[in-house]
C-alpha cells in the first residue's frame, strides 16, 4: 500500500511538473510576442456611400487585417471571420441620433491543405462561397465589402444629414487542442479596429 501511494505520489508530480513547464512555455511566448493589436495595424479604407435608384449603397475595404499569427492559423485549416459592424443614423443636433438601419456582415476564410484551396464566404454575397487557389486573392475578397444594400431610400428625408458608423472585428478562433492549450491566455484573437465615421446629406 505504501508503494502504491509513493507512485501515485510521483505520477502527480510529473503531471505537475509537465503543466508547470507548459505554462513556463506560454508565459515566455506571452513576454516575447510583439504587442500589437488590430486596432494599431487595421484600418477601414476607401469607404465610399452612393446609391442606385432604389438603395443606398456602401463600399469599403480593410487593410492591415491579417497579421502573422492570424495567417500562421489559417495555413493550418483553422477558419478566421471578420465581422463587421455597420451603423446608419439621422443626425439631429438638439436629441440623440437616430438609427435608421443596423447591419452585421461576416467574411469567413477556410483552407483546405488537402485540395490546397481557400474558401471564403461572405454573408452578403450571393456568389458565396468563392473558392480560390491564391492566398492574396482569398485575402482580397475578405478584405472587401462591395455594393452592400445599407437601406431603401424610401427611408431616407431630403435635405437631412446622415452619418455612417463602420467597425470591423476578428472573431475568437477556435483554435485546436494542441494549440490552445499553450496559447490559452493570449489574446490575439481578441481584436477590433475603431470606429469609423462618414456624414452625408440626402
Amino acid at each position: 500500500m505504501i508503494q502504491n501511494k509513493k507512485i501515485n505520489i510521483i505520477n502527480l508530480n510529473i503531471r505537475f511538473n509537465l503543466f508547470a513547464r507548459i505554462c513556463l512555455v506560454a508565459m515566455c511566448i506571452l513576454i516575447l510576442l510583439p504587442q500589437t493589436s488590430f486596432s494599431d495595424e487595421a484600418q477601414l479604407t476607401d469607404i465610399i456611400v452612393t446609391n442606385t435608384r432604389d438603395d443606398l449603397l456602401l463600399y469599403m475595404g480593410i487593410e492591415g487585417c491579417f497579421s502573422h499569427e492570424v495567417i500562421k492559423a489559417i495555413m493550418s485549416g483553422v477558419p478566421a471571420t471578420f465581422t463587421t459592424f455597420i451603423g446608419l443614423y439621422k443626425v439631429r443636433r438638439f436629441w440623440v441620433d437616430r438609427e435608421v438601419s443596423a447591419i452585421q456582415v461576416a467574411h469567413t476564410i477556410k483552407y483546405d491543405p488537402m485540395k490546397k484551396e481557400f474558401s471564403v464566404s461572405r454573408s452578403w454575397d450571393k456568389n458565396s462561397p468563392i473558392i480560390t487557389s491564391s492566398f492574396p486573392e482569398a485575402q482580397k475578397i475578405m478584405s472587401r465589402i462591395d455594393n452592400l444594400t445599407i437601406t431603401p431610400l424610401k427611408t431616407l428625408t431630403k435635405g437631412s444629414q446622415y452619418q455612417i458608423r463602420a467597425k470591423a472585428e476578428l472573431n475568437e478562433v477556435v483554435l485546436p487542442f494542441y494549440l490552445h492549450y499553450v496559447l490559452f491566455f493570449v489574446s490575439m484573437w481578441d481584436l477590433e479596429t475603431d470606429w469609423y465615421t462618414v456624414d452625408f446629406v440626402y
